[in-house]
């Protein structure tokens, strides 16, 4: 294994969330397998024990596997679920694979009788252009086997399972266990869950942003504008005045359900498909009335939270996701989402896919300072440290150099004064997705370097 696997560090004032971080970390590594199976490069994605990987589990883990240097393993799976999508099986794929490099016998019978859920091949798109991102492997936008499934997923397969034209796939109970329309498996499976189309607006937006890196605009202009069409139609049909929130499915009788039929508003949060703002603290609020059912679910919260701007709702839900009380946290998804939400969430780290490490602070005031030292983003390694929201010091300790963008929330109106290494330094100022104002410099780094930025209001 890399030695980033046995280098990388998470220390805070918070002793739990300490080893919270540290269980994590050894709980995900178990699961991580070194190539010697017949699939290659694998980690556990599915119920512990089973062997196997799954679309869903292995798209929401990739995040904390990538920060733990697991870049091969996921790199291998997502190979593996792209090289077997067929017509054969109206352009899905295996659901779930084993370490022996076959479909995994209590999900797969023959191709015409097997378990799939239809949000899958969007997730594994979403997951695949955030892995680039994070990496910087052009094999996930150039690589002709992963191409062909992008190609065949927002194509062929929305045609084949879109029996009525719309543009959405949907599920008709003679299909059996094939072509499930959302993630939530709980009760009768409806003709589409919201999921569904969250999945699709995020799949098709990342399909667009993968072809605009080959430099193929005329495909990024068509999928962006598919991806707004369907976010449009989200926040207009889907959205139930009465109460305040989102339907979470349409029935197969045509009747929409409401939020008390299941946890329908957590994942398009979750893949930030909603933008009107009204409408997403109306989904915000039913996921805190309904919370969800399961360790699956609760592994998407932390993430959730700090994307929508709750950053103490997050780091409660980080906390309890670590808990040792907590029941079925041997669930592999639990430990490498915890993983990924630490870094990419609380510490605020992300990259460009080229040369590029962002970072913002999203501490809170019972969380003075944070650091996470030995990150492998984009063939480096990197230590972050906080301190609260108005200081952080970067060190790059390997490989080529990179830019690091510093970004700092600031709700004043007046420009704020950034320090770099104690001076006064340019900066500039934007707004994050939701609006929030915040200040920000660039500088560049090179390996063995530790600078220090600073904003003052």
């Amino acid at each position: 294994m890399d030695t980033v696997l046995n280098t990388l560090t998470f220390r805070s004032e918070d002793e739990a969330l300490n080893r919270g971080f540290e269980w994590a970390k050894l709980q995900a590594l178990a699961y991580a397998h070194d190539g010697s199976d017949p699939v290659g490069f694998w980690y556990e994605a599915a119920l512990p024990g089973r062997n196997a990987f799954c679309m869903r589990d292995v798209s929401h883990q990739s995040m904390g596997a990538s920060v733990l240097g697991l870049q091969a393993h996921t790199r291998n799976m997502m190979q593996r679920f792209a090289e077997n999508i067929s017509k054969g099986k109206d352009y899905c794929t295996y659901w779930e694979m084993t370490g022996d490099n076959v479909p995994a016998p209590v999900d797969y019978e023959n191709d015409d009788d097997f378990w799939y859920n239809l949000p899958a091949n969007f997730d594994v798109i979403e997951a695949c252009y955030r892995q680039y991102l994070w990496t910087g492997d052009r094999s996930y936008l150039e690589d002709p086997v992963l191409q062909n499934f992008y190609r065949l997923s927002v194509t062929e397969y929305v045609k084949t399972w879109d029996k009525d034209g719309d543009g959405i796939p949907e599920y008709d109970p003679a299909y059996g266990r094939r072509g499930l329309s959302s993630y939530n498996e709980a009760g009768e499976y409806p003709k589409i869950g919201a999921d569904l189309i969250a999945l699709m607006i995020a799949g098709y937006q990342a399909y667009a942003e993968i072809e605009k890196s080959l430099g193929n605009n005329e495909l990024y202009a068509e999928y962006s504008d598919k991806a707004l069409q369907l976010r449009k139609l989200l926040e207009r049909q889907w959205w139930d005045e009465a109460s305040g929130c989102f339907f979470v499915a349409l029935g197969q009788n045509g009747s929409f359900l409401g939020a008390e039929s299941g946890e329908g508003q957590f994942l398009p949060l979750y893949y930030e498909a909603i933008a009107d703002k009204e409408k997403r603290e109306g989904a915000l609020r039913s996921m805190h009335a309904q919370g969800v059912t399961n360790v699956e679910g609760m592994s998407y919260l932390p993430e959730t939270y700090y994307r929508c701007g709750e950053d103490g709702e997050g780091l409660r839900s980080l906390k309890e996701l670590m808990d040792p009380a907590l029941e079925r946290r041997e669930y592999p998804e639990v430990s490498f989402a915890a993983i990924g939400a630490v870094v990419s969430e609380l510490m605020g780290i992300s990259a460009d896919g080229i040369s590029t490490v962002t970072t913002v602070s999203r501490l809170t005031e019972e969380l003075a300072f944070a650091e996470i030292a030995q990150v492998s983003v984009l063939g480096r390694a990197v230590s972050v440290k906080h301190e609260g929201r108005t200081s952080t010091e970067f060190t790059s300790h390997s490989g080529e150099a990179l830019i690091w963008r510093a970004k700092f929330y600031n709700d004043a109106k007046s420009p704020a004064v950034l320090h770099h290494n104690g001076e006064v330094i340019r900066g500039a100022s934007g707004f994050d997705k939701l609006g929030r104002r915040y200040a920000y410099a660039e500088i560049a780094v090179a390996p063995g370097e530790k600078h220090v930025i600073s904003v003052v209001s």
